[in-house]
């Protein structure tokens, strides 16, 4: 359950992500491709991106399906970035449908998404509070716990998820997160995608399924931490 999508590279637009691709995810909110959980995806929508006048990213969050925003086509158009993150939801049986409970979740510089489940009780011990009680909104705050503490935020994600997915077998555990220069995302449970281009400076696509048709995306093992900066991709085991 749940589609979603980041770009670090040159500045585009979250139109990128959302309306001009094929299969972007406002496709993908009604007409996912890989999903395997749920069909479609309208208890709400998130974007987040960076501007060079804040220190912090700005976030656009609703509880309506993507495709019921009037306004989001320009909006979407104009707010552009080198970083930037966008996603769809379908809410987990139970779950609160609000603002607070819609991906991306954000601390200080960081953002952060989160498609699957998992069980509060397997992450609620890793933080003291969380923004709802939806178990995405707890996975946040157990990472953000760890990024504030120091842990790089690869680490933070991978410490976060093999706690999870050892408390809750069950669990599906793909995050992607970012602060502005840097990618990290967990595939566990569910797909995950790449699009690189011929040069780290070319920028990297992550996505839970490609965006369009173009050659190019590569398949995420499961289990696996990406992380992506100007300096290239790693994707490496959890």
């Amino acid at each position: 359950m749940c589609r979603h999508a980041a770009w670090l590279g040159a500045p585009r637009p979250l139109s990128s992500l959302i309306h001009e691709p094929g299969h972007g995810l406002l496709r993908q909110s009604h007409a996912p491709r890989l999903q395997r959980y749920g069909t479609v995806n309208a208890d709400g929508f998130g974007m987040g991106w960076y501007d060079a006048s804040r220190a912090e990213p700005v976030r656009y969050r609703r509880t309506v399906p993507i495709w019921a925003d009037a306004n989001l086509t320009d909006l979407a158009r104009v707010a552009r970035s080198g970083c930037l993150l966008a996603a769809v939801r379908s809410a987990t049986a139970g779950m609160p449908i609000e603002e607070s409970a819609t991906a991306p979740f954000a601390d200080g510089p960081w953002l952060l998404s989160h498609n699957g489940r998992v069980a509060r009780e397997a992450v609620r011990e890793l933080a003291e509070d969380a923004e709802s009680s939806c178990d995405s909104a707890w996975l946040a705050a157990a990472v953000f716990t760890r990024r504030r503490a120091g842990d790089p935020l690869g680490e933070a994600l991978v410490e976060v998820v093999t706690h999870a997915g050892v408390k809750d077998p069950d669990a599906r555990l793909n995050l992607l997160a970012c602060d502005g220069r840097s990618i990290a995302a967990t595939a566990w449970g569910d797909t995950l995608f790449l699009h690189l281009g011929d040069h780290p400076r070319d920028g990297v696509l992550v996505a839970s399924e490609p965006l369009d048709d173009r050659p190019g995306w590569q398949a995420v093992p499961d289990r696996t931490l990406v992380l992506a900066s100007a300096d290239g991709v790693r994707v490496q085991p959890l």
